[in-house]
């Protein structure tokens, strides 16, 4: 399969999302290879379409509507934001399996941390959408398709800055909910590392 790996760095969050479509259109017309971008993004607030007034409640930042499924979530350099650009007309137009396969890569990456981690056991229900460990959510999922190309993605905190989650109601919950990789293994974690080994499993499943 022809699918690549890119890297952002850090990477304003408006600029990164005009990126996204734009490649997401290219993909889908065969002008561009489908590709998985690694990043992070200054402190910044996204909704997504199941989003409401009372998923805010204090933040002080920038904040954008996208259209991602999902409600809000922060994002911040102490995230790995992986962003898989995967054209689904090839894979059978199947957004429940794409979407298994994304939990499926993370969960093997934690399992070679020693953590043991879950998907969402109803995907009935979004607001349980992303990667928990021990009751407490680790990583946040949020996808949006369009000509059958996927954007948006997956966003698992590495580190937990001191911005993180603090004004709003994460994916509907209270902010202690979520937790990071650092702080269930209680030492430092190399990002580099880390995305690494995200991006091997990523590739394994999404070339299935």
């Amino acid at each position: 399969m022809n699918l690549k790996i890119e890297n952002w760095g850090r990477a304003n969050y408006a600029e990164a999302e005009k990126k996204q479509s734009a490649l997401v259109d290219a993909i889908a017309k065969g002008t561009e290879i489908e590709r998985i971008i690694f990043c992070s993004h200054p402190p910044v607030v996204t909704l997504g379409k199941q989003s409401s007034e009372t998923d805010l409640a204090g933040w002080d930042g920038d904040v954008f509507k996208i259209s991602r499924g999902g409600k809000a979530t922060y994002h911040g350099p102490g995230q790995v934001v992986a962003y898989p650009l995967i054209n689904l007309q090839s894979r059978g137009s199947d957004l429940h399996k794409y979407l298994d396969h994304i939990e499926k890569a993370m969960i093997n990456t934690l399992l070679e941390y020693g953590i043991e981690s879950n998907g969402n056991p109803n995907r009935g229900n979004p607001d349980g959408t992303g990667i928990w460990v021990k009751g407490r959510k680790i990583a946040s999922i949020g996808i949006a398709c369009r000509r059958w190309v996927t954007y948006h993605g997956l966003a698992l905190n590495l580190f937990k800055d001191p911005l993180a989650f603090q004004g709003i109601n994460p994916c509907g919950f209270n902010a202690d909910i979520m937790t990071s990789l650092e702080e269930v293994l209680d030492q430092k974690v190399s990002r580099k590392e880390f995305e690494g080994k995200l991006a091997s499993h990523l590739l394994h499943f999404l070339s299935q």
